[in-house]
């Protein structure tokens, strides 16, 4: 009986160790900045280095691509929860043979700027790129949001009730509560986050038009939840989901095709 009793009693200390851990660690665990997946690709596509206050005075790093902002849309590229700008060379180069302007800004706390991400740090870098493009002489009308993973929960959150062009969404998932629980699903996840990232619960109040790309073998975020969040998504909306992406998408002519169609439809 004794060692029932204290093999319980050890269970639920390291249960409790792990919870705790989890909680004062957690934004390490969801935050990446100096994770890089792809190195060597080289700028094709003109920037121009940019720096974008926010709000609490942090200086954002940013990549500004200046094509035609009168006749064409503006890309607000909003990046995932690792690496730097440079990590998104390989997919902004493309832009380069697309009617499009972008601007693609780094995170509090990514590519050498200062602070520390979090849920509403980042919902602030994104709302202090919307209004320099503003300061630009860009509007919403003409601004679509492009969210790649953990972007995708910033991007919905600032484009709900408002009037952008588009909003494209890259692998997203449809809250942070539940990509969790898919991790860790023997912990009690919903008291424990600090970002939630609720998604699911926003994107009804979008009335811009909507793409959603996702891969089936998605690792990371489980494809049902990019499906599920195209499924309550209002019109219109649209969809590329492909059988063999994992969770970064291959940025191949199907997917440019795609990307092209929409934007096409928004000019």
């Amino acid at each position: 009986m004794n060692k029932i009793y204290y093999s319980l009693i050890f269970v639920l200390v390291v249960y409790l160790v792990i919870t705790l851990s989890i909680y004062f660690f957690q934004r390490d665990l969801l935050y990446y900045p100096s994770e890089n997946n792809y190195y060597g690709d080289k700028l094709t596509v003109s920037v121009d280095e940019v720096k974008i206050k926010t709000k609490d005075n942090i200086e954002l790093l940013g990549w500004h691509h200046k094509k035609d902002s009168q006749n064409y849309k503006t890309i607000l590229f909003l990046h995932g929860n690792a690496g730097s700008l440079e990590n998104r060379i390989h997919k902004i180069n493309h832009f380069e043979n697309m009617d499009i302007n972008f601007l693609i800004i780094a995170w509090r706390g990514f590519s050498g700027n200062k602070g520390k991400p979090t849920e509403k740090g980042l919902y602030d870098d994104a709302r202090s790129a919307v209004r320099w493009l503003e300061k630009e002489g860009v509007m919403k009308k003409d601004i679509v949001i492009y969210g790649e993973s953990l972007g995708t929960g910033v991007a919905t959150e600032i484009v709900q009730n408002n009037n952008f062009a588009g909003l494209i969404l890259e692998s997203p998932f449809t809250s942070m509560i539940d990509a969790a629980k898919n991790k860790y699903p023997f912990l009690p996840i919903r008291f424990l986050l600090k970002d939630k990232y609720e998604s699911n619960k926003k994107i009804k109040n979008i009335k811009s038009p909507l793409l959603i790309m996702h891969g089936e073998v998605d690792k990371i975020v489980p494809f049902w939840m990019g499906k599920k969040m195209y499924d309550i998504a209002n019109e219109p909306k649209y969809s590329y989901f492909t059988k063999y992406d994992n969770h970064m998408m291959k940025y191949d002519e199907n997917l440019l095709i795609t990307l092209k169609k929409f934007l096409d439809r928004l000019n």
